[in-house]
């Protein structure tokens, strides 16, 4: 039997690749004879240029770039066959920034990340988005790419608050005749009640108040940078780093599929007997352009039945076949929440091995 293994990562404990190692390890203890094939996945946020490296290969370019804070932090670039990979989570990602001060998080070192890329001789750079800790509508990447202001850009969405004036002609000589991709599977404007502040807000760290302060600053630097364009899908991104691409003429691609792309995920969707994906928690939000839902409509095209193995399982079955997944099994339910966060690669290839004896022939 093939059995393709195609998970995400799991937030905090697994990164996409050793979740994919683990399922194949629990899976071949039961099933020796087994054919797998692991595809780790991702869809733009955490993770993003570790699974393409190991579906494209290419050259990883170490960078050191300004964190939310403005501290350094180590990041990579993907360089591959003129095209450049960055992930933006790595200069402003939730984990780097906490919940504690989310009004002064910024998003320099992802224009810093970009401008690597550039030189380093891309002539398209795919910005992954998602997981971020920001919410400063993509100023502070411009800022790192040469637009102006009379006042700061780099300061999160607090520093935003005393910008009257925005000029974004250096940012945009500075990506003069570079392709840019902004990879995300969101598709809310930058303000209002879908917006990246209302929407995103509250796991940043925003309270409810203070989300109608933030959004009202996010509206002021709207109309000083592009208002029609903070309206377009996606614009609300990652903090609203989808509305400071999309101000330098990027195109958006959801991020599933472009990865899907990449790993030739159909393909070997076709070859296979069945797939297997997974997540940290598998719930009805899972549609919105993750990577369970990405994988099982694959899986569906192929005519090929999708399971799904999660830390959490918070889908019934009617729900689970509306996103088109046969069946779940938890992490939590199987193992137990000691033994899931204590050893969460082991504990999922226990899961796997029991899987393994419904699924496997």
């Amino acid at each position: 039997m093939r059995v393709l293994i195609a998970p995400d990562k799991f937030a905090g404990t697994l990164t996409a690749v050793q979740a994919a190692a683990a399922i194949a390890e629990g899976w071949a203890r039961r099933a020796p004879d087994d054919e797998l094939d692991q595809a780790p996945m991702a869809d733009g946020g955490p993770g993003f240029v570790d699974v393409l490296h190991a579906a494209l290969g290419g050259d990883l370019l170490a960078v050191t770039v300004a964190g939310p804070f403005g501290d350094p932090v180590p990041a990579t670039v993907l360089l591959a066959e003129g095209t450049a990979y960055v992930e933006s989570a790595q200069a402003c990602g939730l984990h780097l920034s906490g919940t504690d001060r989310p009004e002064e998080a910024g998003t320099r070192g992802v224009g810093e990340l970009i401008a690597a890329a550039i030189d380093a001789g891309a002539e398209t750079v795919v910005v992954g988005l998602g997981g971020s800790g920001s919410t400063d509508g993509g100023a502070g990447l411009l800022a790192a790419l040469g637009a102006t202001a009379d006042g700061p850009l780099d300061g999160g969405a607090a520093g935003l608050a005393g910008v009257s004036s925005v000029d974004l002609s250096g940012a945009r000589e500075r990506v003069a005749g570079v392709r840019l991709v902004a990879a995300s599977d969101v598709d809310s404007p930058l303000t209002g009640l879908f917006g990246a502040a209302k929407t995103f807000g509250p796991q940043k760290g925003l309270s409810e108040d203070r989300i109608v302060v933030v959004d009202g600053v996010l509206e002021s630097f709207a109309e000083l940078a592009g208002r029609r364009t903070s309206l377009e899908k996606g614009a609300g991104a990652a903090g609203g780093l989808g509305f400071g691409l999309l101000l330098l003429g990027a195109r958006r691609q959801p991020g599933i599929d472009l990865v899907t792309d990449a790993v030739r995920l159909p393909e070997r969707a076709r070859q296979a007997d069945l797939v297997v994906t997974g997540e940290g928690a598998f719930d009805f939000s899972s549609r919105s352009g993750k990577v369970p839902y990405g994988v099982a409509q694959t899986a569906e095209q192929a005519l090929r039945p999708c399971i799904v193995l999660a830390g959490r399982v918070d889908v019934g079955a009617r729900e689970m076949r509306a996103l088109g997944v046969e069946s779940a099994y938890s992490l939590l339910d199987v193992a137990g929440e000691e033994r899931a966060f204590a050893d969460p690669a082991g504990a999922l290839a226990d899961v796997a091995e029991r899987v393994a004896r419904t699924w496997s022939r």
